[in-house]
């Protein structure tokens, strides 16, 4: 006699609160050199400002913004700028923690650019979370993309940012010079034994202008693939996933001033579609590894019905070979996924 069993369980992306946040761009500010893959104003769409207009224009935006919200310091680092100007910013971001409408704080730095009394500093303004822009632990690929720092360096300022009792958020940019799969398979799960509570990954690509443009067009440097840049960040994104870690960004955001620049690499509009699909695919893989009988039916959320069979429909051969084709699957209201196995 057939019989049918029925499993229950929830996608495997960490549930959290949705909070507007507000970005503050500041290119280059503070940073003791440029990276040879950066090009901040292509990549945040916002030109060079001095300081004393940025910090003119937040008042003015903060004055408008209904509370709740959130409030992150990028694309520069900001504590690499003068102690004088970071407690500016501060200060008139704490005038609207005071008054209840700033509900969180972040800034965005170098591992090389933090030390515990800068931690104490930042927290005793009132920082909640300091995102670090660690991009690998490979000390051989930071050294030759002129980082300034190694592996291990990086991995004691993310402890220092736990030790200081802040936040603590991890950017990564798997695919720089020399850096191979292997290897970005190793940064995760170094990444994960850090403990982060958000992280970021941004698949390196080639802007014009920058030293990474010149070694592609010198043959000394060839960007990721865009199939291997998926299919890494998919992995890697379950295994985020599976530890409670959000992944708050998956790929550069497609600014005009950004695709006009973008010389080569992994770039595409629908990228965080791309990896968040191929990601549920490996969850449901392990899902039914070893799984007795065949899948009868399906139920999955209504949210992820963009996602299930991905771009251009991607997943579709790999859903087939677990036995989930479109006849078998109903998205429904409810929360959870459930999956009906027929024996």
């Amino acid at each position: 006699m057939t019989q049918i069993r029925t499993a229950r369980f929830p996608h495997p992306e960490p549930l959290h609160d949705k909070l507007v946040l507000l970005p503050v761009f500041l290119p280059f500010a503070g940073c003791p050199g440029r990276c040879v893959f950066c090009d901040q104003h292509a990549q945040t769409g916002t030109a060079s400002m001095d300081l004393e207009q940025a910090l003119r224009e937040l008042g003015e935006r903060l004055s408008l913004m209904p509370g709740p919200y959130g409030l992150g310091f990028f694309g520069g680092t900001f504590t690499g700028l003068d102690p004088d100007w970071q407690d500016r910013f501060l200060k008139i971001a704490g005038s609207f923690r005071d008054a209840g409408a700033l509900v969180h704080l972040r800034v965005s730095t170098r591992p090389d650019r933090i030390d515990p009394s800068t931690l104490a500093r930042l927290r005793e303004s009132g920082v909640s979370m300091v995102e670090l822009g660690v991009q690998t632990f490979d000390s051989q690929v930071l050294e030759r993309s002129g980082r300034g720092y190694d592996g291990a360096l990086a991995a004691r300022a993310c402890e220092m940012v736990r030790q200081a009792g802040l936040e603590l958020g991890i950017q990564l940019l798997p695919g720089l010079p020399g850096h191979e799969p292997g290897q970005w398979r190793e940064d995760v799960r170094q990444t994960l034994a850090l403990k982060p509570d958000v992280v970021r990954i941004y698949p390196c690509v080639v802007m014009a202008g920058t030293g990474l443009a010149d070694m592609h067009a010198r043959g000394e440097y060839e960007p990721w693939p865009l199939e291997t840049a998926v299919t890494e960040s998919g992995w890697a994104l379950l295994r985020f996933w599976e530890a409670g870690v959000r992944v708050i960004r998956l790929g550069l955001a497609g600014e005009q001033g950004m695709l006009s620049r973008l010389v080569a690499g992994p770039w595409h509009p629908a990228f965080g579609n791309m990896a968040r699909s191929l990601a549920f695919v490996y969850f449901l893989e392990e899902r039914l590894r070893g799984a007795q009988g065949r899948v009868k039916r399906i139920f999955l959320p209504r949210r992820f019905s963009g996602e299930l069979w991905g771009h251009g429909r991607a997943n579709v051969q790999a859903l087939a070979r677990l036995g989930i084709v479109k006849e078998r699957v109903e998205f429904w209201s409810e929360q959870d996924i459930a999956l009906e196995m027929e024996e």
